[in-house]
């Protein structure tokens, strides 16, 4: 069985309520709006069905909620209409689709611990949250009831990259052209959330937590030597902050918190050199399948498809193929997805 882990779709009441709160989305709602398969079941299962031996996690894509959410009771009205539709499509479609992440949103007032909690006593396999939070990072103390949640609970965070238009290339420009935003910004994004949580040390207080990055952690696996080697003189370079003595302060190299405390998945958009940098990047059993399903030129058809077609020809033992496509999945959430 190939298990999917990081696939998109709509709750179709929550969809029909985003074109009422949200209809003016632009840039990643254009292509939002144009992919049938994120919001129609129909066309959703006749993909899972194109493939043999394949299921599909679902998670909420974008916008994220706090983007177009009035209040943090919208946030809240919002995130639960979207775990809602999920418990009610998984529990009915389990055959497609035999898990889902939860949503939440860390602009709530509580910074989305009791809809994290509410998801996971509805199944959840783990919750998604998003690289910024309207452009403030992670690691900020007004979210740290979050992530002492999540150390908690011992459940899976899905992050996922963020990152618009009105965020320029250039501080002389007022917003990013050629959708650099998207083709670079995101890998970046992903990258500089996973630092954050390092060097403020919330992996060192947070010892519980497991996250699983999109796109084999952006940029993270063409970037070794600056993880590693680079960071090991991390304050060389700075002279206006003793950033020599934070490195010194935390549990280990830098280098094998990337390596060793977060996870990673295959979607990669269907490019072969980056699925086997991330495969040498990443330890095999820190590494999921992945596709991420439907953002894909075909409408959802090719991502699966030429993902599953890259794995297969990529050398991996029976055990670690296995460990990819699901047990890595099962082992992360706590959960037995695949029927014996």
């Amino acid at each position: 069985m190939r298990i999917d882990a990081y696939t998109h779709f709509f709750p179709k009441k929550f969809f029909d309520r985003l074109g009422e709160v949200a209809s003016d989305y632009r840039d990643m709602g254009k292509r939002v709006r144009s992919l049938p398969a994120l919001y129609d079941l129909d066309v959703r299962k006749k993909i899972v069905d194109g493939h043999r031996d394949y299921q599909q996690i679902l998670s909420y894509p974008q916008p994220p909620i706090e983007k177009f959410a009035r209040s943090p009771a919208h946030i809240d009205e919002f995130c639960r209409m979207i775990n809602d539709g999920f418990a009610e499509l998984c529990e009915k479609e389990k055959d497609h689709f035999p898990g889902w992440v939860g949503h939440v949103s860390l602009a709530a007032s509580d910074a989305g611990v009791a809809e994290a909690q509410r998801a996971v006593k509805q199944g959840a396999l783990g919750v998604q949250i998003y690289t910024n939070v309207n452009g403030k990072p992670l690691d900020l103390p007004e979210f740290l009831p979050f992530w002492d949640k999540m150390n908690e609970l011992r459940i899976p965070v899905w992050l996922h990259p963020a990152r618009g238009a009105e965020t320029p290339d250039y501080i002389t420009e007022q917003k990013s052209l050629y959708e650099i935003w998207w083709t670079f910004g995101w890998s970046y994004e992903t990258a500089t959330a996973m630092m954050r949580l390092v060097y403020s040390k919330i992996m060192d207080t947070h010892p519980d937590l497991k996250i699983i990055t999109h796109h084999f952690g952006g940029i993270v696996p063409m970037l070794e030597g600056r993880i590693g080697p680079g960071n090991d003189v991390m304050g060389s370079r700075t002279s206006d902050t003793d950033y020599v003595s934070l490195r010194k302060g935390l549990k280990k190299r830098v280098l094998d918190y990337f390596k060793q405390d977060f996870w990673a998945d295959t979607a990669v958009f269907t490019a072969e050199p980056a699925t086997r940098a991330g495969l040498e990047f990443f330890p095999r059993d820190k590494v999921v399948f992945a596709s991420d399903c439907p953002f894909d030129p075909e409408g959802g058809t090719m991502y699966p498809r030429e993902t599953l077609r890259i794995l297969e020809k990529i050398e991996l033992s029976k055990e670690d193929r296995e460990r990819i496509y699901y047990k890595n999945l099962e082992a992360v959430t706590g959960r037995t997805l695949v029927k014996s």
